[in-house]
């Protein structure tokens, strides 16, 4: 009998997904948060259920094939499909359904979201353990019949054949990839953007972009205020706080613009000012890029502060290099 106990998570009332049934084994024993700030709530809660535990795979590595279950907090871009990509059951706490660029590895068997502690318990019926195949898509499936009904013809009709196959394969290549891309843009940049235009409305209307603006002028209007605000949105244990989606880059970039605009900050500062508020982004998927590049669990412990701390120097001096090339600039 396992000593490991069974958990059921049902997506929250934003959700969507699931639910997903976790049983750790003696092998898969895991609960792996990826959320940026220490093991969070729900993945210890998860763990003290099951028996498992519970580790901040933001900071350490856990092997894949280890993980019982990954707790995300994506609000919609890679992070959410990267681990269903891997085969390994997600926890959003995040509400949103199949989205962004790995939507296609996202389904209601592999992932849930809108997850608090209050949709996790403990699960009495009976869990069979295994291994989700890879997907044999269509087109592959296509091309192997094709391949075994064009592979037995030879001269001149085979030579034709096998031409028309390479380039059929190359632009239905072409076709997808124009596919993906459109649908990318649509179902992730789009929204996005309306999403920030609308926080930014939200922002301006209410007057908290007057507060903020001012409080940013001091720093965005010299050369050592940008360097101290790089060096503020650097900070490891604050970077992959800020760093989610781009969003407060996209705020203040905007604000900085505006300020620039008025006159209160000089235009050549405009370029330094960006890479000062650039500092943070990307900060929040370090783990989830090593993970993806199949770095060994060593890599990522000693990799993820490593890159967090190279910010504090690499952030700066993006900052003193766009000064320098800013001269000249009205």
């Amino acid at each position: 009998m396992s000593k490991f106990k069974a958990v059921i998570i049902e997506k929250g009332s934003q959700g969507w997904g699931g639910p997903l049934v976790i049983q750790p084994t003696e092998k898969k024993n895991k609960i792996a948060s990826v959320t940026g700030g220490g093991i969070h709530p729900v993945a210890q809660y998860i763990a003290d259920l099951t028996g498992a535990e519970a580790i901040d795979a933001f900071s350490t590595g856990v092997p894949d094939d280890e993980m019982a279950v990954v707790v995300v907090d994506c609000g919609g871009t890679a992070r959410c499909g990267v681990y269903p990509r891997k085969g390994v059951l997600t926890v959003n706490l995040e509400p949103g359904g199949a989205t962004g660029p790995l939507a296609q590895y996202i389904h209601e068997d592999n992932y849930v979201s809108d997850v608090s502690e209050k949709e996790v318990s403990l699960y009495d019926g009976e869990v069979k353990v295994d291994t989700p195949e890879p997907e044999v898509t269509a087109d592959s499936s296509e091309s192997s019949a094709k391949e075994d009904a064009t592979g037995g013809q030879k001269g001149f009709i085979g030579v034709v054949s096998k031409i028309g196959k390479a380039v059929g394969g190359v632009v239905n290549k072409f076709f997808a990839a124009g596919r993906d891309a459109i649908d990318t843009t649509i179902r992730n940049i789009l929204p996005f953007m309306a999403f920030v235009s609308m926080l930014l409305g939200i922002i301006t209307a209410s007057g908290i972009g007057d507060i903020i603006a001012k409080a940013i002028s001091p720093l965005a209007g010299s050369l050592p205020g940008m360097i101290l605000l790089s060096v503020i949105c650097a900070i490891p244990f604050l970077s992959p706080v800020l760093g989610p989606g781009a969003v407060i880059a996209q705020v203040v970039g905007v604000l900085v613009g505006a300020e620039i605009a008025k006159g209160n900050i000089p235009p050549s500062y405009a370029l330094p000012a960006l890479f000062a508020i650039d500092a943070q982004v990307g900060a929040d998927f370090v783990p989830v890029g090593l993970s993806l590049g199949e770095a060994e669990p060593s890599t990522v412990e000693i990799g993820v502060p490593a890159m967090l701390f190279s910010r504090l120097i690499t952030g700066p001096l993006a900052v003193v290099i766009a000064y320098l090339f800013s001269f000249g600039l009205y």
